[in-house]
């Protein structure tokens, strides 16, 4: 299936800016799973692989981690990285977010944080590309640390899977016209790596999401 190029995708969201706040009616029910079931109270470092325009590292700023917290970001959008700066700037220092060119790379040391996040960003990737970021999450995740993800996915009930069909479709045929998403099976790709701690699908507005938390198994990254 193709995917978008990394230029076609930072073109669209530089262009859709902070129309993307307005898809909280169907990710903020599948956010709020990701945020009760991840511990982020015990985490001292939080990674967020694709920030977007912030709005969800605002709330577990404010709500979900420590006073002591520090928190990275990074996306490929300029505007983005612009907004989300905008939003994050009452918790600098300890927030910060970064470019990125576009590569399932991390620029966090090896075993350095205690969360990894990424949501509605790996149903834009190719299937390489997933595997590439699930790896560096392995690498970057210090012992006893976590990622959490959310992605869309395939309908589980009649109203979602007719939504979720359609989109599939228009995901193969006109990509762009999704931003590049297409419906995934997140905890299909995961393989023995990873051990699922936690996975729900939240349907919103006939909209699936599938949410998993899961822990790297032991064994060399």
């Amino acid at each position: 299936m193709r995917t978008l190029s990394i230029e076609e995708a930072r073109a669209f969201y530089d262009k859709f800016g902070r129309k993307q706040d307005r898809q909280a009616f169907y990710e903020a029910p599948a956010l709020e799973a990701l945020r009760a079931n991840l511990d982020l109270s015990g985490a001292r470092s939080v990674f967020e692989f694709g920030c977007g325009t912030g709005r969800f590292a605002a709330e577990l700023l404010r709500d979900a981690l420590s006073p002591d917290a520090r928190y990275l970001g990074v996306d490929v959008s300029a505007t983005m990285l612009r907004i989300a700066s905008e939003r994050l700037a009452p918790f600098a220092p300890r927030a910060t977010v970064l470019p990125a060119d576009g590569a399932p790379r991390f620029p966090v040391a090896d075993a350095s944080v205690d969360r990894v996040i990424s949501t509605y960003v790996l149903d834009l990737l190719p299937e390489a590309s997933i595997r590439e970021a699930l790896g560096e999450a392995r690498r970057v995740l210090g012992t006893g640390g976590s990622m959490g993800l959310v992605g869309i996915t395939a309908g589980t009930t009649p109203l979602s899977r007719v939504v979720m069909g359609a989109w599939s479709r228009i995901s193969v045929r006109r990509p762009r016209w999704v931003g590049g998403c297409r419906p995934l099976d997140l905890a299909g790709l995961l393989g023995t790596a990873w051990r699922i701690r936690f996975r729900r699908v939240v349907v919103a507005w006939g909209i699936a999401s599938e949410v998993l938390v899961a822990s790297p198994q032991a064994g060399p990254r």
